[in-house]
């Protein structure tokens, strides 16, 4: 083993802290963070739960979160190319020119506003943030300020992302939505017209189900508008 290889081997990330966001499964969460107006919190692992280590950070509005896509299988074999969703499914890309989680290392990276961050009796500080790209439980490994002058591009060539997403119009004529509390019914509208599911998918009948703290909400797309069809209390079953 090289040097480098060494060094490395020595290295075991643990993750500082876990997020607590409404995404309670994988269908729904938004693919790029900011998609929806998600509210979460991010608690820190009882070493890391000291005031101090967050000294400063509320200077910051945006903060870049470092992931684990710990609900990913990736079988263990290298997959030099994947199919994005933006081309549909049926094109391949380097998987070094995606943010697919089925990486060598799947880890993620989000940028997010902080809300405030609250010292909290037997948690010590807490990061309330919005607009998570997270499910429910994920590990956070590192959490840096945003700097805009150095990591904001907006002019620079993105390939096929260039273009940003179209959200869909979310039709509730029956105001299923309305049963939700006011922040969580703004996370489902920004999810619903994200359009969660498979892009090869693309059948006005069926009926999806998308999980959000504990209720489920129902829904179809058909002419590119998101139907909603029942929103009720419990698991997606």
């Amino acid at each position: 083993m090289s040097q480098r290889g060494a060094v490395l081997a020595e290295q075991q990330m643990r993750p500082i802290a876990h997020i607590q966001s409404p995404f309670r499964e994988k269908f729904g969460v938004p693919r790029q963070a900011g998609l929806a107006d998600c509210e979460a919190r991010i608690v820190f692992e009882p070493e890391y739960r000291t005031a101090e280590a967050v000294r400063g950070l509320e200077e910051f509005e945006y903060i870049w979160l470092v992931w684990l896509f710990h609900l990913v299988d990736g079988g263990g074999e290298f997959r030099p190319t994947v199919r994005p969703p933006r081309l549909g499914g049926n094109s391949r890309v380097g998987v070094f020119a995606t943010r697919s989680p089925f990486r060598p290392n799947p880890i993620g990276l989000s940028s997010v506003r902080l809300l405030r961050i609250d010292i909290e009796a037997g948690l010590g500080p807490v990061l309330y943030v919005a607009g998570a790209d997270l499910v429910d439980g994920t590990p956070i490994l590192d959490i840096k300020p945003y700097i805009p002058y150095a990591d904001a591009h907006p002019d620079v060539r993105a390939g096929f992302a260039q273009q940003e997403p179209t959200p869909l119009a979310v039709a509730d004529p029956e105001r299923h939505l309305e049963r939700l509390p006011a922040e969580l019914r703004r996370t489902a509208e920004g999810a619903l017209g994200a359009d969660p599911r498979p892009h090869y998918h693309n059948d006005p009948e069926r009926v999806y189900a998308m999980s959000l703290g504990e209720w489920t909400v129902r829904f179809r797309v058909e002419d590119g508008r998101v139907w909603v069809s029942a929103c009720e209390k419990g698991n997606v079953s």
